[in-house]
């Protein structure tokens, strides 16, 4: 299970991190409402970023195995992923 955490851990902070790239609160010219929004969106992609980190690295530091809904909780977020790639062609 271990395993799977990690390669779902990659996938969460692969995408996250392409998000969180590309997301600009700081950006000129755009309203206060947008930039809220903004603001809102990086702090998502900040907590899965440190979230699929920590999936990656738990097991060096001996963390215990995965539970079943840490499992649910990568796995929906990466189907999630997965669908919106393909969806995006």
């Amino acid at each position: 299970m271990s395993a799977l955490l990690f390669v779902l851990g990659v996938v969460v902070l692969a995408e996250a991190l392409n998000k969180l790239e590309r997301t600009c609160p700081c950006a000129r010219g755009i309203t206060p409402h947008q930039r809220l929004l903004a603001w809102l969106k990086a702090i998502a992609w900040l907590l899965l970023a440190w979230a699929g980190a920590g999936a990656l690295l738990g097991p060096f530091f001996g963390q215990a195995p995965p539970t079943l809904r840490e499992l649910a909780m990568f796995g929906g977020f990466t189907t999630l992923i997965v669908r919106t790639r393909f969806k995006e062609g």
